[in-house]
């Protein structure tokens, strides 16, 4: 059944997109007791089969993850707020542990942990730690200020919440019936200040906004039951094993440039085992076989801001693949641009892109 909204006075935000960037937004907008309608066609699926892991050290290099400091002390804030909201549990803090494979290694990790930047969030204790399915004769590092948000049931969640009270589209959003005027847009019987696009890959159909260099990345994940792997941890090297219960893991990530479409493929599935049986000494079962598009973009860092002609339309993208750390911060960051003026990061304003400034 079509629902029809009818409104008689103009609504704050319309968003286009519900996956973890337009969730952000939507909730930073209703903390602030603003109005918002959200369109989502459900043809973009990364967010859903997102591991969910917030973790503020890039592990194969050793270095920070831009602006992690306040990307996790933000989000300390705002997932518990949502729960609160929809009175679930999603946010669990859950230490990430990095498996050692030799002495170098180790001497790395002391290394980085005794940087300025790393050395809030890594232990400069090997852990020793027997797990029954690891060998681990090296130990591991851990990582601090870590944890995961169970990303399929917060969308769930989220979008019951935002239907049941009328809230949502659960369709395409047309975008030649979209209309600019100096103090905001229509969309058929909608009048909103502002639009928000937050669709990730979907950003190629967007003709406001595909001038925007988002590449894509193809990831792939699996989820396999292994009853006798005692993992109490996130496991990170070079895939992460997530306990999710009942003897269930969320194993990711591949990743492939090429490939633009969410099939799962045998190629993927096989690079994931490859490198699961390099970690793991027990035996599994793959239950499923999961792939999405990620919005990834080749500076690697965020598509936020506003429309370099329509200064009523804006952009929350290129998430990639830290989109439960980015999101808030960034959901945060383009609201006061919006609402205050508040200048956004140059590492993140699509101005960097823009030509005509």
């Amino acid at each position: 059944m079509v629902r029809v909204f009818y409104f008689y006075k103009m609504i704050d935000y319309l968003i286009v997109g519900s996956g973890i960037a337009g969730i952000c937004f939507a909730e930073i907008a209703l903390q602030n007791n603003k109005t918002i309608l959200v369109f989502d066609n459900d043809s973009q699926n990364s967010s859903k089969i997102a591991g969910g892991i917030y973790n503020p050290v890039i592990l194969k290099r050793f270095s920070e993850v831009w602006n992690a400091t306040e990307q996790v002390k933000y989000l300390n804030d705002f997932y518990p707020k949502i729960e609160n909201r929809l009175n679930i549990k999603i946010d669990f803090k859950t230490p990430v542990l990095r498996k050692f494979f030799s002495v170098e290694e180790q001497n790395n990790w002391f290394i980085a942990s005794d940087k300025p930047n790393l050395s809030p969030f890594l232990s400069i204790n090997i852990l020793h730690k027997t797990y029954s399915g690891i060998d681990a004769p090296f130990g591991f590092g851990e990582v601090l200020h870590t944890g995961y948000v169970d990303t399929r049931f917060l969308l769930e969640s989220y979008h019951n919440y935002l239907n049941d009270n009328n809230l949502f589209f659960h369709e395409s959003f047309n975008y030649s019936e979209l209309k600019m005027y100096s103090d905001g847009v229509s969309y058929r019987d909608i009048k909103a200040k502002n639009i928000i696009f937050a669709e990730g890959f979907g950003l190629h159909s967007n003709p406001y906004f595909n001038h925007l260099p988002l590449d894509g990345t193809k990831g792939e994940l699996l989820i396999i039951k292994a009853p006798n792997l005692n993992l109490d941890c996130i496991l990170n090297s070079s895939v992460f094993i997530l306990p999710i219960g009942n003897d269930l893991f969320k194993v990711g990530a591949t990743y492939n440039w090429a490939d633009k479409t969410n099939n799962p493929s045998e190629e993927g599935k096989q690079e994931l085992l490859e490198r699961i049986n390099e970690l793991l000494n027990c035996e599994f079962e793959i239950i499923e076989h999961f792939a999405g598009i990620r919005p990834t973009v080749k500076d690697r860092r965020p598509l936020v801001g506003t429309h370099h002609e329509y200064k009523n339309i804006h952009i929350l993208n290129g998430l990639g693949t830290r989109g439960i750390m980015l999101g808030p911060s960034l959901a945060r960051d383009l609201f006061l641009h919006m609402e205050h003026g508040t200048p956004l990061d140059i590492n993140i304003d699509i101005k960097r892109f823009d030509k005509k400034k």
